[in-house]
């Protein structure tokens, strides 16, 4: 039963439409990286930016490579971008092909 499971969470998982990271870039500007100095519901400018979609999460998947999803998601090892403009319209996909050197230092 518990194999069963496995399997049918990474076919959810490859239902998720991608996005590149180079469009997101291409339509919401350049983001720039934000470093976590304090809890995350007592930083009032991560909060803000959270409200206004422009937050992206960047976690690592088991094979290794980056993958980004949008909004805040609090996980050990992630990297936050924030963006210019509003990410909405990537709400539901999984932000691939991330390039590095589209960030801002």
């Amino acid at each position: 039963m518990r194999a069963v499971r496995n399997e049918s969470a990474t076919m959810k998982l490859l239902k998720v439409k991608t996005a590149r990271f180079s469009q997101v870039v291409e339509k919401c500007g350049k983001p720039h990286a934000y470093t976590l100095w304090q809890k995350p519901s007592a930083d009032r400018h991560l909060q803000a930016q959270i409200k206004k979609n422009r937050v992206m999460t960047i976690l690592k998947s088991e094979s290794g490579t980056d993958f980004g999803m949008v909004g805040f998601k609090e996980q050990k090892g992630a990297t936050y971008l924030v963006f210019p403009k509003s990410l909405k319209r990537f709400a539901d996909k999984r932000i691939v092909g991330i390039d590095w050197t589209l960030v801002q230092e």
